[in-house]
């Protein structure tokens, strides 16, 4: 039996510190991650001119670079042409190479200062190279995150130590105090100003969230009164039409089986019109609403479709064309509305005349062509139409077809659409589905 060993909390805590302390300074530490211009929406710059707050903009990156000429100029004072390179040059290439890789400009302020007092012969962190790594850990603690600003603290600190216990045999000396008290206090001001700054973002996504949540739940409150509304108007006429459709056969002596049979047609379209429409507004009202267990209608109800509006006076045809084949539900529902909508169209616009329904099975998808001829009666006027070629275009779009509905040149009137369906594994069960 072998024991699972566990490692402590403390060893634990101290490789998190190594991997936090590896991926803020050690991993990808020569990026190129350039400064991003300033933002000019602030109390002052958003008053200021359209050119002048554009050139603000930049405000940070000439600051930094004003920085790295005075440190260049104060080390070439001290030392003049002799020790440039060492007290003036290099400590102004850390200071401008934290606006394009800030990282790396702290490793090598980092080396300048231990180099300057091997090489330059200088005391550690001497004026100019004080300054510049001070300008470098202010200005990488702010492109970074408050993490790092505590890892930059405490390895500048022992980097200090250890050149100054060196160089003065242990005596140690104020230099390395100095920069640790004067670049704690800088670094916590930057911390302090970048948590502030993620509060206030923060506090801006969960306003934008509230508010996004507030429309979301004024937009339901008033998709519910709209349904209400629609529910109390159209199912009360429904019902008053079923009601009127059963008992007017009944009201007259004798009645042809040809009127018999148009009130039953008129009952059922009525009483199925009804059961849908509470059906498709108990989902809009309400959010926990369980919709029926009655299956939506496809392409295998067409026959009866055609049979219902034969009834209602409109002759169709119906031709189909290569294999016919199952297709994924909203497929075959989108396809049944919108042949149901261009013949409701062509009972309503087209009266007398006669309607064909064209469906053709391909390899890509699914065609549909309904077309009608001229009508042979007057034309009632509609009040309230317009909205069914709308209707079946959101139908199409939402699948990715293809629709075109446009008078013919007989006078009729042509819906034609396209509907993709893709093929994921032949002979498989559901071979098809839909592009959405």
């Amino acid at each position: 039996m072998t024991e699972t060993k566990t490692r402590s909390p403390e060893l634990l805590l101290a490789a998190r510190a190594m991997d936090d302390l590896w991926e803020d300074l050690f991993e990808d530490a020569f990026a190129y991650r350039p400064m991003s211009p300033m933002r000019t929406d602030g109390p002052l710059t958003r008053r200021l001119p359209r050119r002048l707050a554009a050139r603000a903009a930049w405000t940070p990156h000439a600051a930094v670079l004003g920085v790295a000429l005075i440190t260049f100029m104060a080390g070439f004072t001290v030392t003049g042409n002799a020790g440039v390179l060492l007290s003036g040059l290099l400590p102004a290439v850390c200071v401008a190479m934290t606006l394009i890789r800030p990282v790396g400009a702290f490793w090598m302020s980092m080396v300048l200062m231990p180099v300057s007092v091997v090489v330059g012969g200088y005391e550690p962190w001497a004026p100019s190279v004080f300054v510049s790594h001070l300008v470098v850990l202010f200005v990488v603690a702010a492109r970074t995150r408050p993490r790092s600003a505590a890892w930059m603290w405490t390895l500048t600190l022992l980097l200090g130590l250890v050149v100054e216990g060196v160089v003065t045999g242990g005596a140690g000396g104020p230099n390395t105090a100095g920069m640790a008290v004067v670049s704690a206090f800088a670094l916590l001001v930057v911390s302090l100003v970048q948590v502030r700054r993620e509060a206030q973002r923060e506090v801006t996504v969960q306003r934008t969230v509230t508010a996004v949540e507030r429309d979301r739940r004024t937009l339901l409150e008033e998709r519910t009164t709209i349904a209400r509304e629609l529910h109390d108007v159209v199912a009360h006429h429904m019902s008053v039409v079923a009601i009127q459709a059963e008992a007017a056969p009944y009201r007259v002596e004798n009645p042809p089986p040809e009127l018999e049979q148009a009130f039953v047609t008129i009952r059922e379209n009525a009483v199925a019109a009804l059961t849908e429409l509470r059906r498709v507004l108990g989902v809009v009202r309400a959010d926990d609403y369980e919709a029926p267990d009655a299956p939506q209608p496809t392409l295998a109800d067409l026959d009866r479709l055609l049979a219902n509006v034969g009834d209602a006076g409109l002759v169709t045809e119906k031709a189909v064309t290569g294999a016919v084949r199952e297709l994924p539900q909203g497929v075959e529902l989108s396809a049944y509305r919108i042949i149901q909508e261009a013949l409701s169209n062509s009972l309503r616009h087209a009266p007398g005349a006669t309607a064909r329904v064209e469906i053709g099975y391909v390899l890509g998808g699914l065609g549909l062509r309904v077309v009608n001829g001229p009508p042979t009666a007057p034309v009632k006027p509609s009040p309230g139409a317009g909205h069914g070629i709308t209707g079946m275009r959101e139908r199409v779009a939402m699948l990715n077809g293809e629709m075109t509905a446009e008078p013919t040149e007989e006078g009729g009137y042509e819906v034609a659409a396209f509907i993709p369906a893709q093929q994921t594994a032949p002979g498989a069960p559901g071979a098809f589905k839909e592009q959405v």
